[in-house]
């Protein structure tokens, strides 16, 4: 338990100090923010705020996982590499376009099909290598059932693995850059949900089928759960330091080299954790989100009508005449039931199972 406070500590202290230093190193060089002409009025005071902040608590968290491996003697484990993997790849992914924004001096970065390109990459190498890498009790990162709460069902075998895997990824990714319009609405919400990541990876160590089994048998057949808790501690501690920069008035925006590696992270984790579809609950935000622009797209696309005044869902209210803290704020408050709710189901489905 150690390796999850001392993760968490220095991912927050290193983004907290990281992400001035950041903010200085952008606003120099001239990397500001690019505003939509089609977006609420309000937010063109936001133009020429330094964004690529990702680069910030990305940093943060592989040094903050590392520095806890070398403090605490031990080992990495190949799940939380691989979903380490996965973050700082999609990030990378979106720093691109982020830069081509800038330097292109226009709204939209990489094409679609490069960026989709470079996430499908990302992907599917996490997906494949989450199937190899077998430990002593021939466990891997992540499992070819599908999983809730733990793995039920058959096996939907290796290549439909990949194809869910990626869905997952994309939708996560993608969900957390929809998220990411308001001042620290994407980055508080992503807080509680590695926060949640780290209840459920510290339960599923204390329950875990690889130290002991309770009375009937029950128990966690995951790879590294503790592991998974270290990562998802270091990410919360440095989304934490980075929201005290990132909140309303905003000084630096996380960009797409943010959300990208957000949703990834927390795509990895509910793979590698066994608890992919429960994401959806625990992640109830950016499912709602991303819904709202479904929506929207589709009526309009089939009535020629407009369900909500602007997608994302967030806009919607900013035009209704709510102030952008008080959007953010009561989002928070959704978010934050949706945890909750998601944590409950997880405790009741090991309750059933005991």
């Amino acid at each position: 338990m150690k390796q999850i406070l001392v993760s968490g500590v220095i991912g927050l202290f290193l983004s907290l100090i990281g992400t001035p230093l950041l903010i200085r190193l952008l606003a120099r060089k001239g990397y500001g923010q690019m505003i939509r002409d089609d977006g609420p009025q309000a937010h063109h005071s936001k133009r020429g705020t330094p964004t690529m902040g990702g680069i910030a608590f990305i940093l943060a968290t592989l040094i903050a996982y590392a520095s806890t491996k070398l403090i605490t003697g031990d080992k990495p484990s190949m799940s939380g590499v691989l979903v380490l993997f996965l973050t700082a790849g999609l990030g990378l992914v979106g720093f691109l376009d982020d830069y081509i924004k800038i330097v292109k001096q226009r709204s939209l970065g990489l094409r679609a099909k490069a960026k989709m390109a470079g996430q499908l990459i990302v992907g599917i190498t996490f997906a494949v290598l989450a199937l190899n890498f077998h430990d002593s009790r021939n466990q891997t990162p992540a499992s070819t059932k599908l999983s809730f709460t733990t793995d039920f069902g058959w096996s939907i075998g290796p290549v439909i693995f990949v194809i869910w895997a990626l869905f997952m990824i994309l939708a996560m990714s993608n969900g957390v850059n929809l998220t990411d319009g308001l001042d620290g609405l994407a980055t508080g919400a992503s807080v509680m949900v590695f926060a949640a990541y780290t209840v459920i990876g510290v339960w599923q160590y204390g329950q875990w089928c690889g130290a002991q089994v309770s009375a009937n048998g029950a128990c966690y057949e995951v790879r590294d759960p503790l592991d998974l808790a270290v990562v998802a501690a270091a990410l919360m501690g440095a989304c934490f330091g980075f929201l005290w920069w990132n909140t309303s008035p905003a000084k630096i925006f996380m960009g797409d080299t943010g959300s990208l590696a957000l949703g990834g992270a927390l795509a990895g984790l509910a793979i590698c954790s066994r608890t992919e579809m429960l994401l959806a609950i625990l992640g109830g935000l950016f499912v709602l989100i991303t819904m709202s622009v479904i929506i929207q797209v589709g009526s309009f696309r089939l009535t020629g009508k407009r369900v909500f005044r602007m997608a994302p869902l967030q806009h919607h209210f900013e035009l209704k005449g709510w102030s952008e803290v008080l959007v953010v704020v009561r989002f928070w408050i959704i978010q934050g039931m949706c945890m909750a709710v998601g944590l409950g189901i997880f405790y009741a489905g090991w309750v059933a199972a005991s």
